[in-house]
């Protein structure tokens, strides 16, 4: 554990409303636990939930026939493109005879499973959830690229004898929208729902009740019901997937992008109060103590999850068909993550003598009075930092969204 300590600057500065609430709101959940447990009880549920969200696994099961876009479907939750190494191999003949997992390049608690196709030789309907180990996936995507068969709907018949979910995902929606753009009186909104009826028509035919239904492009991500998709998985698993889920979407819109802020929010004040756990103890000349290397990861997991990274800016710009130094002009105010380093978070601890301030130290005492001036300067110091870069991070994905839709 890398550990640096500060003296607190003599600079008395009033922190702005919008601190003040931000440090009142964490202050005020640690209070709530802390009227239940002890100091010392209150750590460690921090620290349990916090190695709880590190050891958390979510294993996305995408099946379907041969052909219909699942590598690529694959390649997209991943955000890398088919050329990237490391790609799941995209093709028309039938490349997945073995389920083959491909782990999320930034958040590796997420796998995706690129499943064989049912229907094809040695995987028949009947025996297909055993062959592939069905209880190891938390949920089912089941891609077609033009109709939905007797198979995709005899297996969502089987999965939901397991108490899984499953969901129906219709790809490649740009190649049918090129072809129905010649016709005339083209009506984009018509054609997606001739699609998404057509789909429900040959599911509903198939005895499935109530299918959810999704039309993608793997392509062009940020159109048709991708982000929807995603919103929907998110929605349907428990707490911890949840935020693991959130933190590995793809960025594609201001609402997408709070929906990541909020889920950090809700955990920066466990990582803050861990950061700066011997900040409580009374050691001679040491005013503020914090986990640097702590704070570097978490830092680092704020950009990857807003897609301040080379690799993720280099295949938006490839996605969108922009150069990436026009998208990188737009982070300003946080490094990239692989810029991030013990050096750059000791710049962003020490000139911080807004936290240090006087209001700021009373009003932590005032919530929790064992906590001493020492732990409280340094939990407030590891609290508005992370807030702060948080922030930014939020402002200059908005802004790289900005960037995309010149």
């Amino acid at each position: 554990m890398a550990l640096v300590s500060t003296e607190p600057s003599q600079t008395i500065a009033l922190p702005d409303a919008n601190l003040r609430e931000d440090i009142n709101d964490a202050l005020s959940e640690m209070r709530v636990s802390l009227e239940q447990n002890s100091p010392e009880e209150v750590l460690a549920n921090a620290e349990k939930d916090l190695k709880a969200l590190m050891n958390t696994r979510l294993d996305i099961a995408i099946t379907g026939a041969s052909g219909t876009g699942k590598s690529s479907l694959v390649n997209a939750f991943r955000n890398i493109t088919e050329s990237e190494e490391g790609a799941a191999e995209t093709g028309v003949k039938q490349t997945t005879m073995i389920p083959e997992e491909y782990p999320h390049p930034h958040f590796p608690g997420i796998t995706l499973w690129d499943l064989p196709g049912i229907g094809t030789p040695g995987f028949q309907p009947k025996e297909y959830l055993q062959k592939i180990n069905f209880s190891r996936y938390d949920f089912f995507i089941i891609v077609a690229s033009e109709r939905f068969t007797m198979n995709d709907a005899m297996l969502a018949s089987e999965i939901q004898k397991t108490k899984k979910s499953f969901y129906f995902v219709r790809t490649k929606v740009d190649q049918a929208m090129d072809a129905e753009r010649r016709k005339p009186n083209f009506s984009e909104k018509q054609t997606l729902e001739v699609i998404r009826k057509y789909c429900l028509f040959n599911l509903i035919k198939g005895g499935v009740v109530n299918p959810r239904i999704f039309l993608v492009s793997s392509w062009h991500l940020n159109m048709y019901d991708f982000p929807f998709l995603q919103m929907t998985l998110a929605n349907d698993l428990n707490d911890l997937k949840r935020f693991l889920l959130f933190m590995a979407m793809s960025p594609f819109s201001r609402e997408n992008l709070l929906e990541k802020k909020a889920a950090m929010e809700a955990v920066i004040w466990k990582k803050a109060l861990l950061s700066c756990a011997i900040g409580v103890i009374p050691l001679p000349g040491l005013s503020l103590s914090v986990d640097i290397g702590l704070l570097v990861t978490t830092l680092k997991d704020i950009c990857k999850a807003f897609g301040l990274d080379e690799d993720s800016l280099c295949n938006l710009a490839n996605r969108v068909g922009k150069p990436v130094d026009v998208l990188r002009s737009a982070v300003k105010k946080t490094p990239l993550a692989n810029q991030i380093n013990p050096q750059f978070v000791r710049s962003l601890i020490t000139p911080s003598p807004l936290v240090g301030s006087a209001m700021v130290l009373e009003m932590i005492s005032d919530f929790i009075p064992g906590m001493g001036s020492l732990g409280a300067y340094s939990f407030s110091t590891s609290f508005y930092m992370l807030k702060r870069f948080l922030e930014d991070a939020m402002k200059d994905a908005e802004n790289v969204l900005a960037k995309v839709v010149e």
